[in-house]
Formats: structure tokens, sequence, C-alpha cells
């Protein structure tokens, strides 16, 4: 079975740092770059007509910044995932990324091995840890999952605040306990792609793009 090739749009103001990505990542063979971009609005033009799975994008640049451009970018095309890159690590950056509807944020200084590895979860959906992936996701679900009363007191509320099914409620309780899709999959018997429609229909109710947002948006219920 041939192996399922990634495309990638790299998005950067620094032409020397896409280059040398560029040759970092092509060096693998499930990995091609079909287009690269210096700022947020040339990104959202390409975008038709590279038909990106991945975009790496950068979060400052002129014209149009790396988290207005994934705003815009996903409102028209939200089955694309976009990782934000930056030197930086602060939660605030982070939470802006990630509400933009951004898959990740990976810090610029990260190892290439891990770097691969986060392009390679991020397009099959798998939740990984890695020291150079800024995602708060993790550190939200351990904190909600630390209480042992959040499970049957959330349970309640999601279902009676968002009128969700019981199919429903069940899938994104196991989301908030940090489980990934092929996870829940397995524990409810179901395909990951009955998983991930599921999901699509829960995030509508809740007005969300992703789990990450999902998971702010209960955390901060809870504070």
């Amino acid at each position: 079975m041939a192996t399922k090739v990634i495309k990638i749009l790299l998005v950067d103001d620094q032409r020397l740092f896409r280059q040398g990505l560029r040759s970092l990542l092509e060096q693998e063979k499930d990995l091609k770059i079909v287009g690269e971009a210096a700022d947020g609005q040339d990104a959202f033009t390409l975008v038709q007509e590279a038909k990106p799975d991945i975009i790496l994008m950068d979060v400052e640049m002129p014209k149009l910044d790396g988290i207005h451009a994934t705003r815009l970018i996903l409102d028209r095309y939200p089955d694309i995932r976009i990782l934000i890159l930056s030197v930086h690590n602060e939660d605030e950056r982070v939470i802006s990324a990630i509400r933009s509807g951004a898959s990740g944020y990976i810090l610029k200084d990260a190892d290439h091995k891990e770097f691969i590895k986060i392009i390679r979860s991020t397009f099959t959906g798998e939740r990984i840890a890695s020291p150079f992936l800024a995602n708060l996701t993790s550190r939200i679900l351990f904190k909600m999952h630390d209480s042992p009363e959040v499970d049957k007191e959330m349970e309640r509320e999601i279902k009676e605040k968002y009128s969700l099914t019981g199919r429903e409620e069940e899938i994104l309780t196991s989301l908030l306990k940090g489980k990934s899709n092929k996870e829940i999959s397995d524990i409810m018997c179901v395909s990951t792609e009955t998983v991930k429609s599921h999901l699509q229909n829960i995030y509508r109710k809740l007005g969300v793009k992703s789990r990450m947002e999902a998971a702010l948006m209960f955390l901060k219920e809870k504070e």
C-alpha cells in the first residue's frame, strides 16, 4: 500500500528560513512542498491553487499575520490543518493561535525529527507530546482530568446546555479526557471516520472549530 503524501504549504517572510525548511522536509518521501508564500495575504491566495493538507504558518509577517491568515483560510477551507511557527513560547500567543483554529504551535528551534513527527501526527489526527509543540491542549486537558468531580458534572452540563445526543456527549467527554480520535474509536467500537463526523457536529453545536477550542471553552467555564 502506497504511503500517503502530505502536501505542505510554507508561509514565512524569511526566505532563508523557507529554503532551509523546504530542504529539510523534502528529504522525506511522504512530505511534498506544494508552494511558498512570504505573508498571510499571499498564502490565502495560494491555498486554492496549491490545495495543501497542512500549512506551516509563521506568526509574525507583513500585510497579514499568521493568526489572521489562519482564521481567514480556515473559514473557507476548514479541512486544512495549520501549524503556527514562532520563536516565542508564550501562552497568550499560543491561545491566539488556537482560537484562530490552528492545530498546533511549533517552536522554530525544534529538533528536525520532532518537527517532522509533529507534522505527520497532525496530519493523521494523533495527539502527541513534544517539548517543541507549544500546545495548550494537553495542559488544559490534564488540569481538567485531575479533578475527580469533572466527569459526571461535565457530562450533565454539556448535555443540558448544548443539546448533544448521547453519543455526542460520550465522544466529547472522552475528548476532554485527552483521548485521541483513534482511542475514542476503539473505546466506542466505531471507525475513526465516524468519530470525526460526530466531532464536526459537536464543534458546530459548541460554536468552536477544534478540540483545542473546546478544551479552552470548558476550562474557562470551570474557572
